[in-house]
């Protein structure tokens, strides 16, 4: 946990003003978990599928009690077999846990930890298992089926699962303090698999009523779906189908929504000072909705035919896109400056459902300095460092420099044709996912 408990007396050290309020958010937070645990063409503004490790499905571990046990003939943590998480219903009743235990044992399956979260009828379990390799999903829920198990839940898990749940979860809390974008993805870490959107607080005509007005401040839980309200307006919508939520879960969301409302709008204060080639210096930071002045500025100094190829659509219409594209709640977005503080390019990561969209707009006095390859190999970056497999760009055949750009990545490109737009699409190696530093102050005409 050192890295963790490094980010907590950071703002220990750099915030005497740390709010009580904060730490008791952040306090809430943890016991949770250890308490029983193309916005036009398509976006759905869910965090990429892949922020949980690019493997399978998963959500995290409810926790609760911990315990680690080993089958007879069980290897343990450390031995050979296929881990597995299972979730399982079992009637509230003395032993029918230890009946369930037991068939699990009788084939050799180790439970590496067991979480439960006790409801109106019944209690549902989660075990992480170490199975032998042949054993298959569908026999491991026959297993625990003819134990008395019902609705019962299986998918691959790996090196990942084993942490410990409060670690995990104060991993989760620490960078959402340090980050307001990173909201979606902590949500996403934290329940696994499933949709996020947020719904903005739009005003009924008749009622005068927004968004939120539909949502109690404490949020619902309805199954396979919660809402929670935004700390910024509007609601945050969770839907996850294939498993339908539990209490446990949804306190932990609700609390880590609630860490990121008290803490209020943030982003990470570093900048790039980068060298083009003709020798100008220009500094690449992270912006959000505080920058809207500042690009529709830049805006009216573009051409109709920049705002086009960016866009899509009627020039008239792109200031009302930067409150959306600007804001944290929907990806990330990098600014480039002049030492005199204009803003002359905007990059975009964006959560577009299961898939991330890379979306660049720089000054037509700018372009053709190596501006838009700088922004677009950052945002990759971030894309593979958030655990997507891939990202695309959606554009025109005409647009020759964001192709270029694409091309400059070095990376896997597929490219098709959708209602006469072009969408290239980059496939980000595993190697890169796993390990991708963010390009950090090196000139751009560097070789």
């Amino acid at each position: 946990m050192s890295d963790v408990t490094d980010a907590v007396a950071h703002f220990v050290e750099h915030g005497t003003a740390v709010p009580a309020l904060v730490l008791a958010s952040l306090a809430a937070l943890i016991a949770t978990a250890g308490f029983h645990t193309r916005w036009s063409r398509r976006h759905g503004q869910a965090p990429p599928a892949d922020d949980t490790g690019t493997r399978p499905p998963t959500a995290e571990r409810p926790a609760g009690s911990e315990q680690g046990m080993t089958g007879p003939g069980g290897s343990g943590p450390g031995g050979d077999g296929a881990l597995w998480r299972m979730r399982t219903t079992v009637r509230d009743a003395p032993g029918s846990l230890a009946v369930l235990c037991a068939a699990l044992a009788d084939r050799r399956i180790d439970i590496l930890s067991l979480q439960t979260h006790p409801l109106a009828e019944g209690t549902v379990d989660e075990f992480l298992l170490r199975a032998p390799g042949e054993l298959s999903g569908t026999e491991l829920a026959e297993v625990v089926t003819a134990a008395g198990g019902t609705r019962t839940w299986t998918e691959r898990a790996d090196a990942h699962d084993l942490v410990d749940a409060p670690t995990r979860v104060l991993g989760l809390a620490t960078r959402t303090a340090l980050d307001t974008a990173e909201l979606p993805l902590a949500l996403r870490q934290l329940l696994g698999r499933c949709t996020i959107r947020s719904l903005p607080a739009t005003v009924d005509a008749r009622t005068g009523a927004g968004a939120e007005e539909s949502v109690p401040p404490e949020g619902t839980l309805e199954e396979t779906v919660l809402r929670l309200r935004a700390p910024e307006g509007g609601v945050i919508s969770v839907e996850r189908p294939h498993l339908p939520f539990t209490p446990a879960e949804f306190a932990r969301a609700r609390a880590l929504v609630e860490l990121d409302a008290r803490l209020g709008p943030r982003v990470p204060r570093g900048r790039d000072v980068l060298t083009l080639p003709e020798g100008s210096d220009i500094t690449v930071r992270r912006a959000d909705t505080r920058d809207v002045p500042a690009a529709k500025a830049m805006h009216e100094r573009c051409s109709a035919r920049t705002l086009g190829m960016r866009y899509h659509g009627p020039v008239g219409d792109a200031d009302r896109y930067l409150g959306h594209l600007l804001s944290p709640r929907f990806g990330r977005t990098l600014a480039v400056q002049t030492a005199s503080g204009r803003i002359v390019g905007l990059g975009h990561l964006l959560w577009d459902g299961d898939e991330t969209e890379v979306a660049l707009l720089v000054e037509d006095d700018w372009q053709r300095r190596g501006i838009g390859g700088e922004l677009l190999a950052r945002l990759v970056a971030m894309a593979a460092e958030a655990g997507c497999e891939s990202v695309y760009a959606l554009t025109q055949a005409s647009n020759t420099g964001m192709v270029a750009a694409m091309r400059g990545l070095g990376l896997p490109l597929d490219y098709q044709i959708e209602e006469g737009t072009l969408v290239v699409t980059a496939r980000l190696e595993p190697s890169a996912r796993s390990a991708a530093p963010l390009p950090h102050g090196e000139p751009i005409g560097r070789e």
